[in-house]
């Protein structure tokens, strides 16, 4: 009988490249924002695209990821959760390429905006993201879906607000992900029954002289909530 030749097999495989690509969400002005960049290689140079790079043979895919959004961004110490692998066949014209995806959440401020214009990325709404190269624009969409439906079992507020935020500026973050208006006394009284937020003695008077209370997130309360499976749908 013959044995087979393992070395051999490894050697007459074909070569597969792995990309990542990082899909990028941030809030700010009451809308959420998706990170993009213009391609700076063929084919489709210059049209924008996700975040993105392949893989070099020392990493591992997390390490990877981490650091194509810090070279292409200057972002770093950014959550990031893997949301899908892409691997049709034809999906990048050049060659056989299979892409892991990352989604991450963000709070954007204005040295992020100066920062990663800088390596020509750009904050575009959702409702005005332009042509994406390949399989990019379902790799949005699907992120998109995914991003609601972890909206509804946990609250998301931690990476996409600032430390301190306005109970109204959180309707605004369900309302952008959800792409529909809630009730303000629905979504308060929900909100409060979770009794997943501290009120501070801080108040917001940009809308107004009386001026709206900021609260916080308390991370030990919400845990305990996840830990026993409470259902965060708003």
């Amino acid at each position: 009988m013959k044995l087979i030749d393992n070395a051999n097999i490894y050697n007459t495989q074909q070569n597969i490249l792995i990309a990542v690509d990082c899909i990028i969400f941030g809030f700010t002005s009451n809308k959420l924002k998706l990170l993009l960049f213009k391609r700076k290689v063929e084919p489709a140079k210059g049209s924008w695209s996700l975040i993105g790079a392949f893989i070099k043979n020392n990493q591992s895919i997390d390490d990877g990821a981490k650091q194509i959004l810090f070279e292409t961004t200057g972002l770093k110490d950014i959550y990031l959760e893997q949301l899908k692998t892409y691997g049709e066949v034809l999906r990048d014209p050049a060659q056989r390429v299979i892409s892991v995806t990352y989604y991450s959440l963000t709070s954007v401020h204005e040295f992020e905006l100066e920062s990663v214009e800088k390596y020509d990325a750009h904050w575009f709404d959702l409702d005005e993201i332009p042509d994406l190269i390949f399989d990019h624009g379902k790799m949005v969409k699907d992120a998109i879906e995914q991003l609601r439906n972890k909206a509804k079992h946990q609250p998301i507020g931690f990476n996409l607000l600032p430390e301190f935020f306005t109970i109204p500026e959180l309707q605004s973050l369900y309302e952008s992900i959800y792409q529909r208006k809630l009730d303000s006394r629905n979504f308060r009284k929900k909100i409060l029954s979770l009794d997943i937020l501290n009120k501070t003695e801080k108040k917001d008077k940009s809308g107004s002289k009386k001026g709206a209370f900021l609260y916080c997130f308390n991370k030990d309360k919400f845990e305990t909530l996840i830990s026993k499976g409470v259902n965060f749908e708003i």
